[in-house]
């Protein structure tokens, strides 16, 4: 049963002419899908409404073709075409209940035009403001244009509720948005009624509302996104004139969407931001608005989410990445379940599927955008097959996963774990600086997985493969993980380069298990995620001088992806790490490294007391080759089938072992399909001549 501290959270809230069933609100989020996997992110979305969310956004909507950014893959409303594809997300938000809203954005400055080949239009006349620095200007909206825009909104805004949407959100956050833009003295230069003073900025986004509140306002709420300060000082639109602005048009939206600053900043990962990172800008807005409001915050602890409505700050508790990670998190809270929620830990491995155009992963959902592709069902597993029992070798978050879903689906599961505890990588990992939240990939499984009576854990238990014949398993599932090479072979060499064993050299693992260097230390980081960032500023609290050489442009390079990248350089140049970028490392000698350009070959020594070497790893599969060289043995021994998965396969990020143990519990005693495609996809419909 519900703890009665967590009540609150189920009280329903009007927003405007309609109500939510509870206080748990869905902001909009991006899935990597869009328009280009409509049917994966209706499903998705659908599994919200199962797990219990009050409101459910779609991501953002480009609502008119002026205004796209390609390449990113996000929703489209350009035309009566697009409103069967978002029907059937709306239909599937609503089926338990929920509220479904859509968020229709209009990006002007943001928006490059790289597939539609229309001019820009933004508030004032500048250049693109995109990730990629698109070559490309856009020039200021004249009046006829402003009128053609009031009139674009009012039209998507119809067509929204044609496609059955009870609520729209009009975006303004994150820099990302025609309201912001508005608002924003950094955007609006403007000299005319809508330019100079707050309340000629703010005329764009009154007018707006007002045309749509005409139109459909009797039927849908109407939500306005903005941010709570720009980060940028009085240049742009602060705390202090949000919060004036928020005064001056109390009573403007249905609700207020308060979100912080840049996308960066707002969705920041643990390793920067904790939960309730806004809880100051957002502090005391209500007293401003008769209005409800929501706010996000990377909320995972139901106390906490209680705490922020019972003192005022909030009424809705807004989540994008706690919803992706569990689905079903207010139906766990409404259960008195909270044991059983699959934390979020900040990783922002989501978000990379929208920065790389590709369909989004969840560390600690593997289901995640696989509900339609897959059938996969983020709390339900698919029935038992013929065998009985599995042997799980490893207990990193590969063997985790597996046992854990095996288990779920019937199997007797043995876990051998050849150390002293479970979580393999991130057991080790989580003790790194910053990456504690990381743990929870762990805590999670170990937990679910000792409330299962048919599962057998061992530790201390390393196997061979004359041990695993004799045990009589009929599956064995083998995820004994990786470990970080020694000679530099990665992307910058192919081969080992020269070495001297006189300077001392570590890895990532020797960091991880205790080895201490000294003095002068050259992070050389071809891996570019996020461990040479980490064990530079591990190195640095630990009284070490730094130098970090990495051959990308940008320090931990793949974290631009993650939203983090500008933090990490902040941070480690704060440190006093010395950062050499688009170097690489050509030799290591007995006192120094040699260095080069990447670009002319120029080579440079570095005096040096010892070098990290993060460049790529080795899996760890002699067992498997063990096994797999006696694979005559197996049927004698009762052994129908032998996988290797995770890192011990092909290393990755923690959310590649998680997945890759999921699929191996989804799949296993499944039927053999051969050649064919092993997930759903959507077919663009060839036009008619």
């Amino acid at each position: 049963m519900r703890d009665p501290r967590f009540d609150i959270l189920f009280e329903p809230m009007e927003i405007g002419p309609v109500t939510a069933k509870n206080r748990f609100y869905q902001v909009p989020h991006c899935n990597g899908g869009g328009y280009r996997d409509p049917s994966a992110a209706a499903a998705m979305r659908g599994s919200k409404a199962e797990g219990g969310w009050g409101v459910i956004f779609t991501e953002q909507c480009e609502m008119h073709h002026t205004s796209e950014i390609t390449p990113f893959i996000e929703l489209r409303l350009w035309e009566d075409k697009d409103i069967p594809m978002l029907r059937k997300m709306s239909d599937r938000m609503k089926e338990h209940g929920a509220l479904a809203g859509i968020q229709l954005a209009y990006s002007g400055v943001n928006g490059p035009n790289l597939y539609s080949k229309e001019v820009p239009l933004a508030v004032s006349a500048q250049p693109i403001r995109t990730f990629t620095n698109d070559p490309v200007q856009a020039r200021a909206l004249d009046k006829t244009d402003i009128r053609d825009l009031r009139r674009w909104f009012v039209n998507a805004a119809k067509r929204s509720k044609e496609a059955g949407f009870d609520l729209i959100c009009l975006y303004g956050a994150h820099g990302f948005g025609i309201f912001q833009h508005f608002l924003s003295r950094a955007t609006n230069h403007r000299t005319d009624e809508y330019g100079g003073s707050l309340e000629n900025r703010a005329r764009f986004v009154n007018e707006v509302i007002a045309d749509m509140r005409d139109a459909v306002g009797d039927t849908m709420g109407i939500t306005l996104r903005v941010s709570l300060d720009e980060t940028i000082g009085e240049l742009g639109f602060s705390n202090a004139e949000v919060r004036e602005f928020v005064d001056m048009n109390r009573n403007l939206p249905d609700l207020w969407d308060l979100a912080q600053g840049t996308w960066e900043e707002c969705s920041g990962p643990s390793r920067f931001k904790e939960e309730a990172a806004q809880h100051d800008l957002v502090k005391g807005i209500h007293e401003l608005t008769d209005k409800p409001i929501v706010g996000v915050g990377r909320f995972t602890s139901p106390d906490v989410m209680a705490k922020m409505i019972k003192s005022g700050t909030l009424d809705f508790i807004g989540c994008a990445r706690p919803s992706i990670a569990d689905p079903f998190l207010p139906k766990k809270v409404e259960e008195g379940r909270v044991e059983d929620i699959r934390e979020c830990i900040g990783c922002n491995i989501c978000v990379t599927g929208d920065m790389t155009m590709s369909i989004s992963r969840c560390t600690q959902n593997p289901t995640f955008m696989e509900e339609w592709r897959k059938g996969w069902h983020p709390e339900r597993m698919n029935i038992k097959g013929d065998s009985s029992n599995v042997l799980v070798i490893g207990a990193g978050p590969a063997g985790l996963e597996a046992t854990r879903a095996c288990a779920e689906r019937g199997y007797d599961v043995a876990l051998a774990e050849a150390g002293t505890v479970l979580g393999g990588r991130v057991a080790r990992e989580r003790y790194l600086p910053g990456l504690s939240a990381w743990g929870r990939v762990a805590d999670y499984r170990e937990y679910q997985i000792n409330q299962k009576p048919n599962v057998e854990s061992y530790l201390d238990s390393e196997l061979d493969a004359e041990s695993i014949l004799e045990f009589g398993f009929e599956n064995v599932c083998i995820a004994t993980g990786s470990k970080w090479r020694r000679d530099g072979v990665s992307r910058q060499h192919v081969v080992p380069f020269p070495t001297d064993d006189a300077l001392p050299l570590f890895t990532p693992d020797d960091l991880m298990d205790g080895a201490t260097p000294a003095g002068h230390v050259v992070v050389y980081d071809d891996d570019h995620y996020y461990m040479g960032g980490v064990l530079a500023e591990l190195l640095i609290q630990q009284g070490c001088r730094v130098t970090l050489v990495t051959p990308a442009a940008y320090v931990s390079e793949w974290t631009l992806n993650t939203l983090e990248q500008y933090e990490i350089h902040r941070r480690l140049a704060g440190m006093g790490v010395q950062i050499e970028l688009n170097r690489g490392v050509t030799a290591i000698a007995n006192d120094h490294v040699e260095t080069n350009c990447m670009f002319t070959d120029q080579r440079r020594a570095v005096e040096c007391d010892a070098v990290v070497m993060v460049s790529s790893r080795l899996e760890n599969n002699s067992v498997y080759q063990d096994l797999k060289a006696r694979e005559a043995e197996w049927a004698d021994a009762g052994i129908k089938s032998v996988r290797l998965i995770g890192d011990a396969n092909a290393p990755g990020p923690i959310a590649w072992a998680t997945y890759a143990g999921h699929r191996y519990a989804r799949e296993l005693d499944g039927e053999d399909i051969g050649d064919a495609l092993p997930f759903r996809r959507e077919i663009t419909e060839l036009a008619v001549d």
